[in-house]
């Protein structure tokens, strides 16, 4: 590959790993919504922002963006506090509003300069190697490579420092509020960090794929593990490794990069609901299959030790007998009679069972329990 599309695989591997860092917390405190709504609604703080400055690059424009995300999560928690409306109700309604005026703004008074609703949203990372970071006629690389490195250390940083505070606020709030740390002022400089992270990345990848990058990583972690740390570095690995295997997908099918890099996205997320160790569909099956042939040799092992010496032994302990019962099909109970003795729970003589020490033993457990 050429050094531009390396330039291409670079970006989108700093937005991942800067987007996967406070998204890991907003998945964790169930935000996801709260996310996509900052993602949308900072454009107006870089609407108003322009109209202040007159440009583009200027950086009152990360400034503006990371006020309105604030101001977003703050009218959000306003409207939740007053008990009048949900939490996804409050999104409902902020969202919109703030993201329709800044497409009035944009469609009403910016109409020829590049600043629409579709590169917002939509974005294209092929053209982030073309703006380029000069120093003193020293071409350092893309400058969105610079921007999203610069935020992602910041990001970092903030987790690293308050790494303990976070992860308390983000499990238990009540505790760390009486514990005297601050869970509101933590849950505003987390919001701050996410508006600054969709504002750097607004200009490379678009909107949609910031969501992605900030939701689709730590998603597929959280079914992957129980530990802050290890999903923090799975949501990070996950987010990174997107950025090549979509631009590669992306260039086999002549698609869109960022749309690829999505869809990889979306395929980690899949993999991991659907095979992960413990939380994956095929685990939680499995799961389910080896409880119900365990409560069916349960059942089996207590009806013939209820009978067990009695006057009834020989009639409760034929197998036609107990197939009528318990309402077993014959093919489920010749395997569950076969899954009991290979267990060593019982030994079948010409239709009767008869249940082994180990098999009492079973049994017992299973009626005190």
């Amino acid at each position: 590959m050429s050094s531009y599309e390396w330039e291409v695989i670079a970006v989108g591997a700093m937005v991942a790993l800067a987007c996967a860092l406070p998204g890991t917390f907003l998945v964790l405190r169930k935000l996801s919504m709260m996310s996509d709504a900052i993602t949308h609604t900072v454009l107006l703080g870089i609407v108003i922002g322009f109209f202040a400055v007159g440009s583009l690059s200027s950086p009152l424009l990360i400034a503006g963006a990371t006020a309105v995300g604030l101001l977003t999560v703050y009218l959000v928690e306003v409207l939740k506090r007053s008990r009048r409306v949900a939490e996804d109700a409050a999104i409902g309604l902020v969202f919109p509003l703030l993201f329709s005026v800044a497409v009035v703004l944009v469609s009403r008074y910016a109409g020829d300069v590049h600043l629409d609703v579709d590169a917002v949203l939509l974005g294209e990372i092929a053209f982030a190697p073309q703006e380029r970071f000069v120093v003193s006629a020293f071409d350092l690389g893309p400058r969105s490579l610079w921007v999203m490195g610069m935020i992602a250390a910041a990001g970092a940083a903030f987790i690293a420092t308050f790494f303990k505070e976070l992860k308390l606020a983000t499990f238990d709030a009540g505790l760390a509020e009486a514990l005297g740390f601050r869970p509101g002022a933590l849950n505003l400089a987390l919001m701050a960090l996410v508006s600054v992270t969709a504002v750097g990345a607004f200009d490379a990848v678009g909107s949609i794929l910031v969501v992605a990058l900030m939701i689709g990583p730590p998603a597929a972690a959280l079914l992957l593990t129980n530990r802050l740390g290890v999903m923090l570095a799975l949501s990070v690995v996950i987010g990174i490794v997107s950025a090549p295997v979509g631009y590669l997908g992306a260039r086999s099918i002549d698609a869109s990069i960022a749309g690829a890099m999505a869809v990889t996205i979306g395929l980690a997320f899949l993999a991991s609901f659907l095979f992960a160790p413990s939380r994956g569909l095929v685990a939680i099956a499995r799961r389910h299959a080896r409880q119900r042939w365990e409560f069916a040799q349960q059942m089996l092992a207590a009806h013939l030790f209820n009978h067990d010496g009695t006057p009834q032994q020989a009639v409760e302990s034929h197998v036609g007998h107990i197939e009528k019962m318990l309402g077993w099909p014959p093919s489920f109970r010749s395997r569950v009679i076969g899954k009991a003795a290979q267990r060593g729970l019982l030994q079948e003589s010409s239709g009767y069972l008869t249940l082994t020490d180990e098999g009492r033993d079973f049994a017992r457990k299973t009626l005190v329990h």
